[in-house]
Order: structure tokens, then C-alpha cells, then sequence
């Protein structure tokens, strides 16, 4: 097949799309695909009269610089656009698009799981790996989705979104608190604060990114994750930091975190998780894969679904390739089967 991975963008975890991307341009290289890796917002440059570009995979695809422990510096990424920049998308990405089988999308953040890139590539009659646009930006908007876990009867940290400076205590929740963007990812702006005065740092640093926070509990315990494939769970994995919370350092620095998968926990408390995730894939209408984040509170063991991620990384250290390997999935495998599972959508 000939297919563009989609990677980049303009969202705060741009280097991470682009961990994932190379991941799953070489294994699908490997399986004897045509790959191009792309920067949707960059673009590439491409000859229109050249009838066959997957034939130049290695040549057009973009070639980006490792992870760093921080956050991209998107102004300066908007520089380097040719052109205008008021498209989302760059020179020539929707034209390769259509000239692709499919396109596998690797972005992370607002910009890509937020749903309209799907929606731009429905309008356009483009094949897409992943969830559509509806079920996309339900999950991307963290307020939203907190209320459908609520309403589907799956258990979730009490809080809610904010637009302004509300004090914890006008929410009913007390200190310590977590901080959150409504529509980020990669723990980007994620903070656990104790007192007013870290709170109002952790607004305005949210704030600088998003027009809404949530506001919500600290849940005292241990974290996991659990992958969704086409309906059903995969094992339960583990993620311990060595330091602080699993935050976006903690996330994407090798050796940062140990991960446990299928985790340490009883056969009822992975069952009851994994049935979790099920609910909310099944809630959220989701579509091919995703992965729920839970917290298992110390000394009480209740669990709390934190958030759904309809495009999960696909990076050397992330967790959804980890809960494949334990069911004997190779990574190859895996980036097949969801192309397989996303197919079967646009011919049913």
C-alpha cells in the first residue's frame, strides 16, 4: 500500500508525533508498504507532475530532530512555514493524501486529536487510521468527556472545566488539586498544586495555552494505562516515575519511568479496569484503538478514569506497543492491524 504517516503540527507535543511517526513509517516499511512521513503543518516540497512520489519515500520524508525534555517552541515553527500560513496544512499535504491508500495519523495534541483533521480529510474523501471526528474531539475535550465516563457509570476524579479564575473551594474541592489544560495531551501543563498561590501560577501557565483548565481532585495512587483494540482490552500496564508524577519529561526520557506490563495488581482489579476502558471506548463512540489512563487510589483501591487518547504514542517507550507485546503483538503487527481494522470502516 502507498500511505503518508501525518506527524508534526503546530500542537504542543509536536516532537512526540514525530517519535511516532518514524516508528510507524519504519514498520510499516518494514512489512513492504511505500511510506512518506509528513509535517502537516510544514508541508513538502512536491513536483506536481511527478505521477509517482511514494516511489521516493526515503527522499521526500521528513527528517525530524529527537524529543526534547521540554515542550516545542511553536512560534518559531510558524517561521518556517513557506507561504501563508493560515492553512492548517502545508504545501502539497492534502494532494499527497489523496494520492495515498491511506494515511496513518501520528499527531498528538489539539491539533490532530481534536477531531478536525478528521473532519478535513472525511471532506476530502481521505482514509484515515483512528476515530473520527466527533468521538475525536469528545475525548480531546476533557470536561466533555468527564461528564460522558459520569453518565456511562464510569468512575472519574470530581471536578470540573473552568474559563476563569475560580478559587478550588467555589468548586466544592479542596487542596491539593490537579491543574490541567481541557484540550491537551502529553501531560503538557499538568500540575498538582497545594496552596493559592501555586494555583494561580498553574492558571496562568494553562491559560497561556487554552481557554479552559479543569480543575479536579488529586487522586493519591498508582497509575496505569489500558489500550483499546477495535472494542476489546489489552493487559493492563503500569507506569511508575522514579521521580514526581507522569508528567511530559517523566513521559517521553527513557529510564524516567518503570512500566509494568500486564501489571502487578489481582485478576478483579485488572478485570474491573480493563472493563472500564471497554465503557469508554464504547461511551465515546470510539473507533480501530485508543488508551484509557487510570489511577488506583492508595489504601482504598477505588478506581478513577483520567482521560481517553484516540491517537495513542507510538514512540519507543510508549505504552500502548508495550500491552501488544505482552499478547505477543510485534510492534510491525500492530501498526497493521489497526490500517486493517480502519479499512474495514470505509468498507462497511
Amino acid at each position: 500500500m502507498d500511505i503518508v504517516v501525518l506527524a508534526g503540527g503546530i500542537s504542543t507535543e509536536r516532537d512526540v508525533s514525530f517519535a511516532t511517526g518514524i516508528n510507524v513509517m519504519n514498520a510499516l516499511r518494514k512489512g513492504g508498504h511505500r511510506v512518506i512521513l509528513v509535517d502537516v503543518f510544514l508541508g513538502l516540497d512536491l513536483d506536481s507532475e511527478l505521477s509517482d512520489p511514494f516511489a521516493k519515500g526515503e527522499e521526500l520524508s521528513y527528517k525530524p530532530s529527537a524529543i526534547k525534555d521540554n515542550a516545542p517552541d511553536i512560534e518559531s515553527v510558524k517561521k518556517r512555514r513557506k507561504g501563508d500560513i493560515r492553512s492548517f496544512f502545508g504545501p502539497n499535504v492534502i494532494a499527497l493524501c489523496e494520492k495515498a491508500d491511506i494515511v496513518f495519523l501520528g499527531l498528538h495534541g489539539e491539533n490532530g486529536e481534536n477531531g478536525k483533521v478528521q473532519a478535513a480529510l472525511d471532506l476530502f474523501g481521505i482514509k484515515y487510521t483512528g476515530t473520527g471526528y466527533l468521538s475525536s474531539a469528545l475525548a480531546m475535550d476533557k470536561n466533555i468527556a468527564k461528564q460522558l465516563f459520569r453518565n456511562a457509570g464510569v468512575p472519574t476524579p470530581a471536578g470540573r472545566g473552568i474559563t476563569s479564575r475560580k478559587m478550588p473551594a467555589e468548586l466544592g474541592l479542596e487542596f491539593p488539586v490537579v491543574v490541567k489544560p481541557c484540550s491537551g495531551g502529553s501531560s503538557v501543563g499538568v500540575s498538582i498544586v497545594n496552596n493559592e498561590e501555586e494555583y494561580k501560577a498553574a492558571l496562568d501557565e494553562i491559560f497561556k495555552i487554552d481557554v479552559e483548565a479543569i480543575v479536579e481532585s488529586y487522586i493519591k495512587g498508582r497509575e496505569f494505562g489500558v489500550g483499546v483494540i477495535d472494542g476489546k482490552a489489552l493487559p493492563v500496564i503500569e507506569i511508575a516515575p522514579l521521580e514526581g508524577f507522569y508528567d511530559y519529561k517523566n513521559k517521553y526520557k527513557a529510564g524516567s519511568a518503570i512500566e509494568t506490563c500486564p501489571a502487578d495488581i489481582d485478576a478483579d482489579t485488572t478485570a474491573k479496569m480493563q472493563k472500564y476502558a471497554e465503557m469508554v471506548f464504547e461511551a465515546l463512540d470510539l473507533e480501530t484503538y485508543a488508551r484509557m489512563d487510570f489511577l488506583l487510589q492508595e489504601n482504598t483501591g477505588d478506581i478513577y478514569c483520567l482521560e481517553a487518547n484516540t491517537l495513542p504514542g507510538m514512540t519507543a517507550t510508549s505504552l500502548l506497543p508495550q500491552e501488544a507485546a505482552a499478547v505477543g503483538m510485534s510492534f510491525e503487527t500492530l501498526c497493521e492491524k489497526i490500517i486493517d481494522i480502519s479499512m474495514k470502516k470505509y468498507q462497511n
